[in-house]
């Protein structure tokens, strides 16, 4: 940092413009679990609002300013230091804020898909951010897209329903002329990782680390890691379906067996990963909301952690047996929930370079809430992009979608082809099929 800079910075600080703070445990996660540099564009997340109607501008980036002045979590940068880390929480922020309009030859739908990742994968300054962006993407005269883009140290999977639900409510406050701010959000991000800090004493971090020394204790690796592994950049993303039928009959399974649709997804994928890798015991992670905290429904920041769930496919137990498993094991798991960072330093798990501690395979249901868009005059649909970061070289993400089941597949493309994840999602659906139509049979019976 410059003479300048630093200069600057001293003044900021002295006059309360910008206070200093740890890093966050989720924060701490980005900083010293993942195999990716902070900084790389694979740690961004997004989420697209589409729009037919008119939004002017302008009152669009005043709605976003209102945002920015609610929730403190789009007001942090890093200030990197020799030892350690600091958030800089900055008192006041600009919206960030730019229109893109579109010449007829790239209004399509390809064309749209790569202006989303252009908008997504453009580098954040961790130092001097803001680290988000909204640009409003024009089609024509009445339609148009938001694309939201924050990086993962400042935002999780909920925090970009939260966004979308203030915009909403304070595009209503502009639209109706009012001078007053949003209310306060009933718990910051910064009192809500105080809170945190204050609960994880060394004390609870041991209670917790002994639950998870003896199930995590040797745990494999489902492949080896590549001489030369490379995990700069987005992971392959690849959407496809369970169609309407098998997820019909998986959901009447969880019925019967009063399991969960997590629990049987989860299962068959164990099942899946068993037969596609010959490795028995499986481990994968799982994401895990953290929003218990009252007052934390509404707050914007990476709150979320990420869970373990280690699971022993045994070709002679019947799946429901097999599911009964681990819906108790997955409950378990959730129950003793710990910060990942923790988790990893108190596995002492040194991984060999280019992997995650503990596993790398990322398994997910997403099922945070997708807040009702509704703007006055206009039709808004929302869709959540996947949240998957580069720490793992392996991820499926199921999402609810009415009759049907989405699956977005992640992968690294040193390690795998697309033909591959091809291979790999008919294996699951197959497994899923036969698991739905022979519950009461054992698992080494599967044809799959």
């Amino acid at each position: 940092m410059s003479g300048e800079k630093r200069a600057r910075l001293k003044q900021m600080l002295e006059s309360g413009e910008i206070r200093l703070q740890p890093l966050s445990f989720p924060q701490r996660e980005l900083w010293e679990t993942t195999p990716v540099p902070v900084g790389d564009p694979a740690n961004h997340i997004c989420s697209v609002i589409y729009v037919r109607g008119s939004l002017p501008a302008e009152l669009c980036r005043a709605s976003i300013q209102r945002v920015v002045e609610r929730q403190s979590a789009l007001r942090i940068t890093f200030l990197p230091g020799k030892d350690r880390t600091l958030q800089m929480v900055r008192n006041t922020g600009e919206a960030n804020f730019k229109v893109r309009e579109l010449a007829p030859e790239q209004r399509s739908d390809e064309a749209i898909e790569e202006i989303i990742q252009e908008i997504v994968l453009e580098p954040f300054d961790l130092m001097h951010g803001p680290l988000y962006r909204v640009e409003m993407v024009r089609r024509s005269a009445d339609e148009l897209l938001l694309v939201f883009a924050v990086h993962h140290s400042i935002a999780d999977g909920w925090t970009l329903g939260v966004f979308v639900q203030d915009l909403c409510a304070a595009y209503v406050q502009e639209l109706m002329g009012l001078s007053e701010p949003m209310p306060p959000v009933p718990m910051t991000y910064g009192a809500w990782d105080a809170a945190e800090r204050a609960f994880w004493t060394p004390a609870e971090v041991e209670r917790c680390a002994s639950f998870w020394k003896p199930k995590l204790e040797g745990a494999p690796r489902l492949w080896s890691p590549p001489a030369s592994p490379s995990h700069t950049g987005p992971l392959q993303r690849w959407v496809t379906h369970i169609p309407a039928d098998l997820t019909s009959a998986v959901r009447e399974v969880v019925k019967k067996t009063h399991a969960t649709l997590f629990s049987a997804l989860l299962t068959v994928f164990q099942i899946t990963l068993n037969k596609w890798t010959k490795v028995a015991d499986v481990t994968v992670g799982t994401p895990f909301a953290n929003r218990n905290r009252a007052g934390v429904k509404e707050t914007m920041g990476y709150v979320a952690g990420v869970v373990p769930l280690r699971g022993q496919v045994k070709g002679d137990q019947r799946f429901v047996d097999a599911l009964r498993e681990v819906h108790e094991s997955t409950m378990d798991s959730f129950a003793n929930f710990m910060p990942f960072a923790e988790l990893a330093a108190a596995m002492q798990d040194k991984p060999a370079s280019g992997h995650n501690p503990i596993f790398d395979v990322r398994f997910a249901l997403q099922n945070h809430p997708v807040p009702d868009v509704n703007l006055p005059g206009m039709s808004v649909k929302l869709r959540m992009r996947s949240t998957g970061t580069a720490r793992f070289d392996l991820g499926c993400e199921v999402t609810e979608e009415n009759e049907t089941l989405e699956i977005v597949w992640l992968s690294r493309a040193s390690l795998f082809t697309h033909a591959e994840v091809e291979s790999l999602n008919t294996l699951y659906q197959n497994v899923l099929a036969e698991a739905c139509r022979s519950p009461e049979d054992r698992i080494a019976n599967f044809k799959s």
